[in-house]
């Protein structure tokens, strides 16, 4: 990891920051589901939103977005092609008409099933051991929480 106390004199090595160190690990990560989520016939950014509701159905849009890091605006469009799939429903709240609940269909709750063999390929994809996993992903939470109290 690059330290906040680099001389001025050295030019910034690519390779050296942790952002591209994230950035492309990403990338990579995003490869790994590219090859797995066709068998759910899932993007990634719905496997994700199904992962949010098949933990806990018939949330609003920003319930999911708080839960993604997403707004509404980027959220909304990619739901209604979930609804169109026949995944999910999209409902008004009766308690508050500007709320939409989003529900899963029968077909959405019955692809829990197939996403566990998505994470078993993505898990053997990483070549960790569970114990490194979980450290890896307790490390990225806490990285995500700095940056976040920290952002402008």
């Amino acid at each position: 990891m690059t330290t906040n106390s680099l001389p001025s004199s050295v030019t910034p090595r690519l390779d050296d920051q942790l952002c591209f160190a994230l950035y492309s690990t990403s990338l990579a990560m995003m490869r790994v589901y590219r090859g797995v989520l066709p068998k759910l016939g899932l993007t990634y950014p719905q496997y994700l939103v199904m992962m949010v509701l098949w933990e806990q159905d018939q949330l609003t849009v920003s319930d999911i977005g708080e839960h993604l890091f997403l707004d509404s605006a980027t959220l909304t469009p990619l739901l209604k092609r979930m609804e169109a799939q026949g995944l999910v429903q999209r409902n008004r709240a009766r308690s508050d008409e500007r709320q939409v609940i989003i529900s899963l269909t029968d077909e959405g709750k019955a692809l829990k099933q197939d996403a566990a063999d998505v994470m078993a390929a993505v898990f053997r994809a990483t070549k960790c051991s569970a114990d490194e996993a979980a450290t890896l992903r307790g490390q990225l939470i806490d990285l995500r929480t700095s940056l976040k109290d920290n952002a402008g």
